[in-house]
Formats: structure tokens, C-alpha cells, sequence
């Protein structure tokens, strides 16, 4: 199951606070990625459990059946092993990742 749309309350735009965040919950390995308008990303999965917080534009996972859009101040988590998609809106996202 994938965790969608955690709004992160008082979101900073400080990257070295929320990395700090991220890092405090056990995700070692943080950095930010950007993609441009509606690229997407077919079925894959990752071997490590991640974090994803919107910075700017929004996201769109789709997992077993659910699909759900994060935008900016949300945070999707995706556990290690799970197949989905990823589409960005039509801005394109920048977002924080965590792996662990």
C-alpha cells in the first residue's frame, strides 16, 4: 500500500530541514529530482521504501488500482517492492526523495 497525500503541516522551504526530517525517520539517502510536464513513469518498483515530498507541481501515483495526485506540502511514501506509476502534471514536479 502506498501511503498518499500526507499534508506536511508548516512545511519549510528550507531542503536541509526536510531532509533532516526525512533522514530522522531512517531515510539515508535524500535529494531532489525535477521533471518537466506530464512525463511519466510506466510500472516499476524500487528495492528500498521511499519518500516523496512535492516541492513545487504535482504528482500522480498509481498503485493496485489507486491512483491518487500529490501536490506541493503533500508527501507520498511508496514501500520497498511495490509496483506503480508516476505521472507529472501538466507543470511538471520538483520533489524531495528519500530512500531508505
Amino acid at each position: 500500500m502506498i501511503f498518499f497525500g500526507v499534508w506536511i503541516q508548516n512545511m519549510s522551504t528550507d531542503l536541509e530541514v526536510l531532509q533532516r526530517q526525512l533522514q530522522s525517520e531512517g531515510f539515508l539517502h535524500t535529494f531532489v529530482w525535477q521533471d518537466g510536464p506530464n512525463v511519466f513513469y510506466s510500472d516499476h518498483m524500487h528495492p528500498q521504501e521511499t519518500a516523496h515530498i512535492i516541492l513545487d507541481g504535482e504528482m500522480t501515483l498509481t498503485h493496485a488500482g489507486e491512483t491518487r495526485t500529490c501536490g506541493a506540502g503533500e508527501r507520498c511514501d511508496v514501500p520497498a517492492g511495490a509496483v506503480h506509476s508516476a505521472r507529472m502534471g501538466p507543470r511538471g514536479c520538483r520533489y524531495l526523495i528519500g530512500e531508505k
